[in-house]
């Protein structure tokens, strides 16, 4: 094997998964479902059918990703947060057809207990705080907090917040990366 899960994981058929990548106690990786390369899935996760993983993912203890949950690469899932895949869920109606997808972009963190209601993407590099519930689409480099989720500022790819001047030019303190916010959207320059 070109990955290692520890002897409690359970890994169905059918399911693709990368070289390096490390999955721990209890979790359950079900078919059809595609983990990249240098992933780690912690104890305690279920991956349902379907989803998708990209390269270097890191998922926490006692996370759940449901069918229509796409991760691109790097991307932080952090303990204990929560996708849903219903809008109107109900013990006796079946809506397996009706599950809504949800994209999470290129180096997004969520935070510990947060929830990420069905059918919203988040755009890269956003940062979703501990336990904020995000109903609408986050914009790419987004610093979310509360409930409902409110946009409070903005992230560098490193993960500090950026302080914009009066050209709309800002500086990431760590790695000195510069973006510019133009329009309500930020790009690195």
């Amino acid at each position: 094997m070109s990955y290692f899960a520890h002897e409690t994981a359970v890994i169905d058929e059918g399911c693709s998964i990368g070289e390096g990548t490390k999955i721990w106690h209890f979790s359950h990786i079900m078919p059809n479902s595609v983990l990249g390369k240098k992933c780690n899935i912690g104890q305690n996760v279920v991956i349902s059918p379907s989803v998708i993983l990209g390269d270097n993912v890191k998922v926490q203890n006692n996370v759940s990703i449901y069918t229509g949950v796409v991760c691109e690469d790097d991307v932080f899932l952090g303990p204990s947060m929560v996708f849903t895949n219903v809008i109107n869920p109900r013990s006796a109606v079946n809506r397996r057809d009706d599950y809504l997808k949800t994209t999470v972009k290129k180096g997004a963190s969520i935070g510990a207990n947060a929830t990420i209601v069905c059918g919203n993407d988040l755009g890269e590099y956003c940062f979703i705080g501990a336990g904020t519930v995000i109903i609408k689409e986050v914009p790419a480099y987004a610093l979310m907090v509360g409930n409902p989720g409110k946009q409070i500022g903005w992230m560098s790819k490193y993960g500090h917040r950026l302080e914009f001047d009066g050209d709309g030019r800002a500086k990431c303190s760590e790695s000195g990366e510069e973006y510019t916010l133009l329009e309500g959207l930020v790009k690195p320059l």
